[in-house]
């Protein structure tokens, strides 16, 4: 398996992603890749961690969003795909830094006939992090389309220069921070700029930490299976608060210092 993408990620979509806080980027890991991680899922599925959950059945819907994070902390197919996969390079790439580290990993699945959505929302206020150099690459396992929940972007929403609060998966109220609700975004169609991809398996996605997005459920007979996985570059420092997403542990780190440490490690380049 190639441990770079499989071309070069062109100017045009550099550019892209600092413009909109979203590209779409074709067939950046090769096929041994796709189908590596697709046995991954198929092991974490069986056995899940601690923080899985089953975002369809807490909404009481029928099928299953089945969501997982810090899986590379305990399988090692997955530390083996943040590690040596093209993924940093690739967030590297986009975000035009100096180095990466890990963030988290994620599964999101959702298997057919789960009408469950994504609600709108951006990553950043569920997360004890804060800088503009923190993204997440979205790894396509199966073929992705509307009807089966591709996720839509708001291009540009990354530089309106608003946080809001993060929007529980589950339907609770969980998050308490003091910041305004996302705001009725499909009332707002005719005034926003939206980008929504069909994608191969291989295909990714790089957005921003600010990028306003959400996704439909999955209406078709077949699964929609992504590997996220959350990368922070030069300027990301650490943001605690609380009532916000827990993470796997406390690092041992001061509010406002880089990043690096034990649970979030640079992995390019490689100390």
């Amino acid at each position: 398996m190639n441990e770079l993408p499989t071309r070069e990620i062109s100017a045009e979509e550099i550019d892209a992603y600092q413009t909109d806080g979203i590209v779409y980027l074709r067939g950046l890991f090769d096929p041994d890749w796709v189908d590596f991680m697709r046995n991954a899922a198929e092991e974490c599925l069986a056995a899940p961690g601690h923080q899985a959950k089953d975002l369809a059945k807490s909404q009481k819907d029928p099928g299953r969003f089945f969501a997982d994070t810090y899986v590379w902390t305990r399988n090692e197919s997955c530390k083996h795909f943040v590690y040596h996969s093209p993924a940093a390079k690739i967030a590297k790439a986009a975000m035009q830094v100096a180095k990466v580290n890990i963030f988290f990993d994620q599964w999101l699945i959702k298997e057919p006939g789960t009408p469950t959505r994504t609600p709108w929302h951006h990553d950043l206020p569920y997360w004890p992090v804060n800088g503009d150099h923190i993204c997440t690459v979205w790894l396509a396992l199966d073929p992705v389309t509307i009807e089966n929940g591709s996720v839509e972007y708001i291009k540009g929403s990354h530089r309106w220069g608003k946080r809001y609060l993060a929007q529980s998966f589950t339907g609770d109220d969980r998050y308490k921070e003091d910041l305004p609700p996302v705001p009725d975004i499909d009332a707002m169609r005719d005034e926003l700029e939206f980008a929504q991809f069909e994608m191969a398996p291989g295909d990714c996605t790089v957005h921003h930490g600010l990028t306003v997005h959400g996704a439909p459920g999955n209406a078709t007979g077949g699964r929609r299976r992504a590997f996220v996985t959350r990368w922070a570059g030069d300027d990301a420092v650490y943001y605690p608060r609380p009532n916000i997403m827990p993470q796997l542990a406390e690092p041992d780190l001061p509010a406002g210092a880089p990043i690096t440490c034990d649970l979030w490690p640079q992995v390019w380049p490689t100390p």
